[in-house]
């Protein structure tokens, strides 16, 4: 159910205020009923027609604007280079449409090329041969008073009751019948922005139309997802249709609801709507401190990481919980480590405080903590994330007594070295040498279509990169020695720092033609891998679930198998470790290995990068063949 009734209007109201600030940031370009863009343009925009002196923008396939592309099937598809040369630039919707065939007639066609009335008369005629059934239909004479359709070169009559020829009547109607001059005055001229590549805002309320033109002014400026004016009319019809006078009447569930199916345009309606809310209720740690909810982009963080802090019933440790975090977030931690690991241990504790009904700080005590902490055993023991909800909830403790956040907070509640859980060493997860050799022949790496994934892959093979990291390459990530040796330089996302490992000269080619592929789709390169989609200006990088979907798409078209036959199922961080294994293997120092895999500790170097068991027993065996030596020489 799309219509109005869909979800009742009125059960929000837009914050006071918000009419306001729209009037001051809606700048003058977008605050008109009629919006017409460049179509180059990157966001509302997009590639320009391949005929040569069509400026319209090629949203018909084949690089064509969809008035070159009816014709070119229409003449049978020829081959496009022979037609993009000699057809003419002009589109045809400039030119006359179809007239009925029948003598006289000059009505719109509907069906066999002919009008309405005619293509009703010969169906009751019982559908004969239509050139011999045309042959007996008297001329048709214009009725009193005919007009002729109101655009300029159509010629045809206009349909009772409007001004306008049958096929011009219908597309007037879809645009929701604005005035007829002004529609009719957008086939006058040779504007390359034709009616369907405009936004028509004068549907829309007031309110709500200042909105959406602040929506697609900041759709503009942040140039991060195209928006085609077709697909924003869509949004706009269906607002109209809905009796909102703004988007803040209704949460973005009850917007989905309403408009009832899935689609870019429901998409663009909820992000409108999150722009003007972002607008109205405010940004920055003043704004969004006291919530229970924060929006942290609203805070300048990247994505749409919300961190709600409403599932804490502890006022008191409510309070205590934003002001740790936000302290944590301050000091440059990531948000994983600094606001949704906190978040989740603190959320556990609060539900075991209310279980036996502790309602403050004052009611952590030693005895309790101990409590806790069976508890916790019980429900995570031998997991991973039992040591780091000891150790967190550890440094909550420390930070409230250190900065005197609660002065009622018993002495004795802290935890000791010795309450956090023995750490469970794994073994490395390097993969096996005779998988690494599928994964690197060259006819699978070649069965990777898309050269920048695979450029992707071979840097987190032989450079050890985490996935984030390599993601996240510059575009100008090679850098040289004072000999000219090549290295590739990368910023450590976990450590906060520049690194450089070395490369060799056929990944640095690599590296330089997937620079080459950017530069003539990119003036200027920013990223090494940009987001495919959504990215006009490729400044954002492509997400790790991207890579990894294709990733696995590529691995299941190789085939590889581990020693038993059986499809092997890897992850991109299994190349680090193995790299490490191989290193430390063919005996290169560890100190070396840490400072290619960009460690802090020897320790951490160590848990990547074992001896394997061959090489283990290689060295045992030549220590037996030195014994049995030297006791052979005694005798």
């Amino acid at each position: 159910m799309s219509g109005p009734d869909a979800v009742g209007v009125g059960q929000h109201r837009a914050p006071a205020g918000l009419l306001e600030k729209l009037m001051a940031a809606v700048r003058p370009e977008f605050r008109a009923d009629e919006l017409s863009f460049d179509p180059a343009d990157p966001v509302f925009g997009g590639a320009i027609c391949r005929v040569a002196g069509c400026p319209r923008t090629a949203r018909g396939g084949r690089g064509l604007c969809s008035g070159h592309h009816d014709r070119w099937t229409a003449e049978g598809r020829p081959g496009m280079d022979a037609f993009v040369a000699v057809t003419s630039p002009r589109w045809r919707r400039q030119s006359p449409l179809a007239c009925c065939r029948a003598p006289g007639c000059r009505r719109g066609v509907r069906f066999q090329r002919l009008c309405g009335r005619h293509s009703a008369a010969w169906m009751r005629a019982g559908r004969p041969d239509a050139d011999e059934w045309l042959a007996g239909v008297p001329d048709t004479a214009a009725p009193p008073g005919q007009q002729e359709c109101l655009v300029w070169f159509c010629g045809l009559w206009t349909e009772r009751g409007i001004p306008f020829c049958q096929a011009h009547g219908v597309t007037w109607k879809n645009y929701g019948r604005p005035e007829p001059g002004e529609f009719a005055g957008r086939y006058h001229d040779d504007d390359p922005v034709p009616g369907h590549e405009r936004v028509h805002l004068d549907c829309l309320p007031a309110p709500l139309k200042l909105e959406v033109q602040y929506a697609l002014q900041r759709r503009r400026d942040e140039r991060e997802g195209k928006a085609p004016p077709f697909i924003v009319m869509i949004a706009v019809r269906f607002l109209a249709s809905s009796g909102a006078s703004s988007l803040l009447e209704r949460t973005e569930q009850e917007w989905r609801d309403a408009f009832g199916k899935r689609g870019n345009a429901i998409a663009l309606l909820v992000w409108s709507r999150r722009q003007v809310a972002d607008l109205a209720e405010g940004g920055g740690w003043d704004a969004e401190y006291p919530r229970d909810t924060w929006q942290m982009h609203r805070l300048g963080f990247e994505g749409r990481t919300v961190l709600d802090f409403s599932r804490i019933p502890q006022q008191q440790l409510k309070n205590l919980a934003k002001r740790w975090i936000r302290w944590r977030l301050s000091t440059g931690l990531s948000m994983q480590s600094g606001g949704l690991q906190p978040l989740r241990v603190l959320i556990r504790l609060a539900a075991f405080l209310q279980a036996r009904g502790i309602t403050g700080a004052g009611g952590i005590s030693r005895a309790l903590i101990e409590d806790y902490l069976a508890d916790l055993h019980a429900d995570m023991a031998g997991r991973v994330e039992h040591g780091a909800h000891v150790s967190t909830l550890g440094l909550f403790l420390t930070a409230v007594r250190q900065h005197g956040w609660a002065p009622d907070l018993p002495a004795d509640a802290m935890l000791f070295s010795g309450d956090q859980p023995p750490r469970i060493e794994l073994l490395p997860r390097a993969l096996a040498g005779h998988v690494m050799t599928q994964v690197e022949e060259p006819g699978n790496l070649e069965r990777q279509r898309n050269p920048a994934y695979r450029l992707a892959t071979l840097i987190l093979i032989r450079c050890g990169l985490r996935i984030s990291d390599a993601l996240q390459l510059p575009f100008d990530c090679v850098v040289t020695d004072d000999a000219g040796a090549p290295y590739l330089r990368y910023f450590n996302h976990k450590m906060k720092r520049e690194a450089l490992v070395p490369v060799d000269d056929e990944l640095v080619k690599m590296v330089r033609d997937q620079q080459q592929r950017l530069l003539a789709r990119y003036p200027s390169g920013i990223v090494l891998f940009p987001r495919p989609a959504k990215n006009p200006d490729g400044k954002k990088p492509v997400s790790s679930s991207t890579y990894r979907s294709a990733l696995y798409c590529w691995l299941e078209r190789c085939d590889v198998r581990d020693e038993h036959g059986r499809p092997v199922h890897l992850t991109p961080h299994q190349w680090r470790h193995t790299l490490g294994t191989v290193l430390i293997n063919r005996d290169v120092p560890q100190h070396v290995v840490q400072k290619i895999l960009d460690h802090d500790s020897p320790q951490m170097t160590a848990h990547y990068a074992r001896l394997s068991d061959k090489t283990v027993r290689e060295h045992w065996e030549n220590a037996r063949k030195v014994n049995a030596q030297v006791i052979s020489s005694f005798n």
